[in-house]
């Protein structure tokens, strides 16, 4: 048999709470500005008089979501497009940490731009993501906003010795190292020059992969020649112009590491100049570009860290912050994920 309807009322409520209906009314409906004790008891009552269902009751208790902003590179990058997207789908996974967020993107090669928005949008939010430019005033807004109690994260990219909570993604030097190695043995026995790509050396996670593949290469494959690390800021067609430029200058290239984005460019390069010998290319990031570029055998790999796992660990991080908890407990680190033609997902 089912139990009747409560036939209870919000001045029932009110007398059993010891409260006005003014401030019932502003605690079933969320609108704050009531004490914690008084909400509580409140609640209990309504809870006792059974005037909401238990869910409905749940979600009155629950505190506003955390408002936090991602601020992501605008450009052609495919990789980043995608994990601004994922932030936007994510709205279902990121229901337990009771946070709310949303996405602008900025200039972020641009120091004052970068650290203009994050002065504008660290007004509104409790925590704000960004993909770090490393560069003094970059780090100084950080650290204005950290001292005003707002939660910063970097993403993909840190920046040093700044006040930031936590860094979410992978250990750039080790994908550099990681790719240095799988370039030297698919090049095999060949001797030739090798060359980079990267968006700016002002991003330190760029830098920091670099590094690990020029090192790796002189470890191991000194009979390699590194011809240097060009720019494209992670731009299809100025990487397609890049790549050329390289094809042409070395004839007998015989490895391109692009360090950030816009890999498609690269892959029109290789596409359009073909070579006596294969050019061994290592990417970075899984996007449906450089799956195709996989699938016809123009890339021989693709470094990735998954777009989702980023988020949901910013969720956690952001979320344990919130609640005095150490920023990374039960935060996994981000794990390096190398994807062929034969293991695509």
């Amino acid at each position: 048999m089912e139990k009747p309807e409560s036939r209870s009322r919000i001045p029932d409520i009110a007398r059993l709470a010891g409260v006005s209906t003014a401030t019932v009314d502003r605690v079933l409906n969320g609108r704050g500005h009531v004490r914690g004790a008084t909400a509580q008891r409140v609640l209990k009552a309504a809870a006792e008089l059974q005037y909401l269902p238990e869910e409905d009751l749940w979600k009155s208790m629950r505190p506003p979501p955390m408002e936090i902003v991602f601020l992501i590179p605008a450009g052609t990058n495919r990789y980043l497009h995608m994990l601004a997207d994922t932030i936007g789908y994510a709205t279902d996974a990121l229901l337990p940490f009771n946070v709310h967020c949303r996405v602008n993107t900025i200039d972020s090669f641009d120091p004052d731009g970068v650290a203009a928005a994050l002065r504008h949008h660290g007004q509104r939010v409790q925590g704000l993501a960004f993909m770090a430019l490393e560069h003094p005033k970059v780090r100084d807004a950080v650290d204005a906003l950290v001292e005003r109690g707002v939660h910063v994260i970097t993403l993909i990219s840190d920046v040093s010795n700044s006040r930031r909570a936590a860094y979410v993604g992978m250990d750039n030097r080790a994908a550099g190292r990681t790719a240095g190695m799988l370039m030297g043995r698919f090049i095999g026995p060949r001797s030739g020059p090798v060359a980079m790509i990267a968006a700016s050396r002002h991003y330190r996670g760029h830098e920091d992969r670099e590094l690990g593949f020029l090192h790796l290469i002189q470890e191991q494959f000194p009979a390699l020649q590194l011809v240097g690390v060009r720019e494209g800021r992670d731009d299809a067609d100025t990487n397609h112009r890049l790549a050329l430029s390289l094809l042409r200058q070395y004839p007998n290239l015989v490895g391109l590491y692009n360090i950030g984005g816009g890999a498609e460019g690269v892959g029109r390069a290789l596409k359009a100049c073909r070579t006596e010998q294969p050019v061994v290319v290592i990417a970075h990031g899984l996007t449906p570009d450089t799956r195709a570029l996989l699938i016809d055998g123009t890339l021989d790999a693709v470094i990735n860290q998954h777009p989702q796992t980023m988020i949901l660990n910013c969720a956690r991080i952001f979320s344990n912050l919130r609640d005095g908890r150490n920023a990374t407990s039960g935060v996994e680190p981000m794990r390096i994920s190398i994807v062929l033609r034969e293991n695509l997902p």
